[in-house]
């Protein structure tokens, strides 16, 4: 548990710290409409971990979209979770997370979620037991910045 409590502390710091060295730039940025995993989308056994420092920084006002499969389609159906903390991100642990969408809202376009607070956003499937997020898999932290980079 401590190595992937270290990973994701060292992805948090980086994330802070290139927000951080924003603040010497001023430029005007439109909002983005982020489609998470890319064309592949929110899937289980996926490191978005990789894809969350491919595609900061992240925004205020940005756009994540999650796309998966609805149930009946897939073997394996992700849902979305808003962790309270960095503890139970690192532990995926779900009590007092708050679900933002079930099997069912990835279809079609997609379940939207906007970053509009400067603050972390931890987020996680719990499917298969929460077996893919304690491997460091189907979560990532999102931390919108203000300023353009």
């Amino acid at each position: 548990m401590s190595r992937i409590f270290i990973q994701g502390f060292i992805f948090l710091v980086i994330i802070s710290l290139a927000a951080a060295a924003a603040g010497s730039g001023n430029k005007a940025r439109a909002r983005r409409s982020i489609l998470v995993g890319d064309s592949h989308g929110w899937r289980a056994g996926t490191n978005y971990t990789q894809w969350a420092i491919k595609n900061s920084p992240f925004r205020i006002n940005d756009t994540l979209v999650f796309k998966y499969p609805p149930k009946g389609n897939s073997k394996v159906v992700p849902s979305v979770y808003l962790l309270p903390n960095m503890w139970s991100y690192m532990t995926c642990e779900f009590r007092g997370a708050k679900l933002l969408g079930s099997e069912f809202q990835g279809a079609g376009e997609g379940l939207k979620i906007e970053l509009n607070e400067m603050k972390p956003y931890y987020f996680a499937s719990d499917e298969g037991n929460a077996y893919d997020c304690i491997a460091g898999l189907t979560k990532f932290i999102a931390v919108p910045s203000t300023r353009s980079f």
